[in-house]
This record gives C-alpha cells, structure tokens and sequence, in this order.
C-alpha cells in the first residue's frame, strides 16, 4: 500500500510533522523518516499500530493523546 508523504508544518518556532499511522511491519522506514526530519517527540493522536518500544529506543518520545 502506497502511504502519502510526510508533510512538515512550521508554526512561530514550532514544527509539525503530519504522518501515516505505520505499523510493526514499515516501523523501521516512519523511524528512519522521523529522524530524518529531526524529530523528538511523536504525539499518537489516533489509535496504536504499532510498538512504541522502537521509536523510543531511537531517542523519540512518544506521547499519547488523551482521547486515545
């Protein structure tokens, strides 16, 4: 399945990345992307596909958004 590209929003100092929701299986590529874009913290704002564990172990932080 073809996923769209990741589009980046930058707001006052603030930047924003706007993602598929990947799964166990295209873990390794979204990390690899996040990086790439210089990413810290990942905020889930729908529900969980996959393991955080890995994106953590990358040095991400990964919130989950309370309607989760």
């Amino acid at each position: 399945m073809n996923r769209p590209a990741a589009v980046e929003i930058s707001y006052d100092c603030m930047r924003f990345l706007i993602t598929h929701n990947p799964t166990n299986s295209t873990l390794n590529k979204f990390t690899e992307e996040l990086k790439k874009f210089g990413v810290n913290t990942l905020v889930r704002v729908c529900e969980a596909t996959y393991d955080k564990a890995p994106v953590e172990k990358e040095g991400i932080q990964v919130l989950v958004s309370k309607s989760n």
